[in-house]
């Protein structure tokens, strides 16, 4: 009988140790009161939130809980329209996430002025409401029929991309 009794302390022991190590050792380490000061600690509380908010599943990637306020989205037929309709301008900038493309002073075929150009695509949408273009000559701004020819050929060519996208 006395084998028994020693076979269980010496499990009840192993498992007390096992149990030990994998909480860090807070089951012999730290009194009640330390304990209970390190919960309220503002660095614990801030790891305790991190880890809770970085859990996820795989039915996360069906879920689209990203916040609209900063999720941005750019409709790509407008994009590749922009670049097709103003390529005779050199692009400066071109920011996908924001919408925003800059482009740098040229001169269109078979005229004589130069213009610069900034497009602001602001919509996933395919419509005008998306669509911001921001055109300026050395002289100053752009006459707004200008911009609203040059926003109309966007649209046009947008269309005709999406066009020959369905028919695929």
């Amino acid at each position: 009988m006395g084998g028994k009794t020693l076979g269980r302390g010496i499990a009840a022991l192993t498992v007390l140790v096992f149990l030990a190590g994998c909480g860090g050792g807070a089951l012999f380490g730290k009194s009640r009161s330390e304990r209970i000061a390190e919960q309220d600690n503002p660095r614990t509380i801030a790891r305790a939130q991190r880890s809770q908010s970085t859990q996820s599943s795989v039915f996360d990637l069906f879920s689209n809980q990203d916040d609209p306020n900063v999720t941005l989205e750019v409709n790509r037929y407008l994009w590749a329209a922009t670049l097709d309709v103003l390529n005779f301008l050199p692009v400066q900038n071109a920011d996908p996430f924001s919408g925003v493309i800059q482009f740098g002073y040229g001169t269109p075929p078979g005229g004589g002025r130069a213009y610069q150009a900034t497009v602001l695509i602001q919509d996933p949408a395919l419509d005008a409401r998306s669509l911001n273009v921001s055109l300026r000559t050395r002289g100053g701004a752009a006459s707004r029929e200008t911009q609203r020819a040059i926003e109309d050929a966007i649209l046009t060519r947008a269309r005709q991309l999406r066009i020959r996208d369905s028919n695929l």
